[in-house]
């Protein structure tokens, strides 16, 4: 089949890698990534559990057609807690952190996403192999993925908004603290 004309993900998966300048596969076979933020950009080792799950995220990407501006991690971020990310350690952790981050930033489309989320399943929750994901036509993974739950009615929505709203602040700032602590403590 021309892959022109491929509508699996790994071929849509390949062209957001080219669009946004990100290395084949993602970058989960390199043991280090590159970090944008406030202007700087950060070198950071890229662990295993990453590494296992950086297509999935990027998948999210593709599904939604969010480039990797912090506003586009800003909706992906409040889609996957909205959709029960944070279940998966540690992962949970980093979609909490970017939350928090763009919160910041970007509120609007950290809301956006995590409203989105409130009725869809989570890419991760469909228990896929990476092999049986990327060779998924499209279609069929958006339609396994969205809209899949009854969304909850407002009132839950924005306690649970506020919730993660509270808990992301949290897990953003406490590093800064502890930073400021540190100089604090050395001057």
């Amino acid at each position: 089949m021309d892959r022109a004309l491929s509508n699996d993900l790994q071929h849509h998966l390949e062209e957001f890698y080219n669009q946004n300048g990100i290395p084949k596969d993602g970058g989960s076979d390199d043991n280090t990534f590159e970090f944008k933020i406030i202007g700087l950009t950060l070198t950071l080792p890229n662990p295993a559990f990453r590494k296992r799950a950086t297509h999935i995220h990027d998948i999210e990407h593709v599904l939604f057609e969010c480039d990797t501006s912090w506003k586009g991690e800003a909706f992906i971020a409040g889609w996957e807690i909205s959709t029960g990310m944070f279940k998966h350690l540690p992962l949970g952790f980093l979609s909490l952190w970017a939350m928090g981050y763009s919160l910041w930033i970007h509120p609007k489309a950290v809301y956006n996403g995590f409203n989105i989320g409130q009725s869809c399943k989570g890419v991760i929750e469909l228990g896929l192999r990476k092999k049986e994901l990327l060779k998924s036509d499209i279609k069929t993974i958006k339609s396994r993925v969205l809209f899949v739950k009854t969304k909850r009615n407002n009132v839950i929505s924005a306690i649970l908004f506020l919730f993660w709203i509270f808990l992301s602040q949290l897990f953003f700032i406490s590093p800064l603290m502890v930073i400021g602590l540190m100089i604090g403590i050395v001057i």
